[in-house]
Formats: structure tokens, C-alpha cells, sequence
């Protein structure tokens, strides 16, 4: 249930931050709460995964982009993470999450996702997505960026992502 008002106060209080350019930096804020801990105190690790979908949707929202994905009947998915985690968040602890897109092939987009506490990376998080429309498929990057309005062709990406994204390819 935590989840979901967090979800809904994302929705309500969006509109009051200022909007992102699509590609971002966009900067989502968060704290610590109760529920967020595990047994050690500290920010179990899956949270962080799902603080993220949260933050990738602030920014589809500050950026003009999601409304223009559910008309057009489509949804994002995520088919790899990484994550690195450099220091625990503990509770009441507050924390921005900084989200960049990276770049995307044909098929993928890649986002960049950082916890930020007190000007520090406290984790960081490389994200491939993709979206589907629900009518079945999936949505070619390029006529995402058409719906976005987005006609610059993909920043170069690092070639970690690259050669990760081919390894990972290959293993499925």
C-alpha cells in the first residue's frame, strides 16, 4: 500500500516541480521510510529497484511523455538493471533520485538512475527498457521518440552498456 501513496503523491505534487527535458537530469525527491527498511535498518535492497520505477515515471511525467504513451495505448518495461550500492539509507534519511537517459537503440532506452543523500552517490543504477503496447509488441524506439517529439538521434552510449546489453543478449 506504501507504494501506491507514494505513487499517488508523485501524481498530486509533479506538477509543482519543474518540468525535464526528456533526456533529464531529472531530480525526484524521497525519504526513508519505515517500511522501506529490512531487518538490518537499512533500505532493503528491492526497494531501491522500486523507488526507481517511481522516478523514471516522474520523469515521463515532468517531460510531457506520459500522457502521450497511455493515449497511444502503450506501457514501459524493464528488461535489465544493474545497480550499485556504495552506502546504506537508513530511516527518515531523505534522498533525491537523478534520472538521465543515457541513449537507445532500435529496440531499448537507457537510463541512468542515481540515489543522491547530501550531494553524494549513495547507489547507482543502469536501466534498459522497453515499451509494449497493449494491443501486443513492442514500440520501436524511434516512434517513441517521434511521439515525444524527440527527433535528435541517441547520445553515444558507454561502451560498458553496449558490450553489457550484447552479453546479456546473448545469454537469453
Amino acid at each position: 500500500m506504501n507504494l501506491y501513496l507514494r505513487l499517488l503523491w508523485l501524481l498530486l505534487t509533479a506538477r509543482l516541480r519543474p518540468a525535464c527535458d526528456l533526456l533529464g537530469p531529472c531530480e525526484t525527491p524521497m525519504r526513508v521510510w519505515p517500511n522501506d527498511l529490512d531487518i538490518y535498518r537499512h533500505m532493503n535492497n528491492g526497494r531501491y529497484f522500486t523507488l526507481l520505477d517511481l522516478a523514471r515515471t516522474d520523469l515521463m511525467i515532468r517531460a510531457g511523455l506520459l500522457s502521450r504513451i497511455k493515449a497511444a495505448g502503450w506501457f514501459p518495461v524493464v528488461t535489465m538493471e544493474t545497480m550499485q550500492f556504495r552506502r546504506a539509507l537508513t530511516l527518515m534519511q531523505k534522498v533525491k533520485i537523478v534520472t538521465r537517459v543515457l541513449g537507445w537503440d532500435a529496440k531499448s532506452i537507457f537510463l541512468e538512475q542515481h540515489f543522491v543523500r547530501s550531494g553524494e552517490i549513495v547507489a547507482s543504477a543502469v536501466i534498459r527498457a522497453r515499451f509494449l503496447r497493449r494491443s501486443g509488441g513492442s514500440v520501436p524506439t524511434a516512434e517513441l521518440m517521434a511521439l515525444a517529439g524527440h527527433d535528435e538521434p541517441s547520445p553515444p552510449l558507454p561502451q560498458w552498456v553496449t558490450t553489457w546489453a550484447e552479453a546479456t543478449a546473448e545469454q537469453s
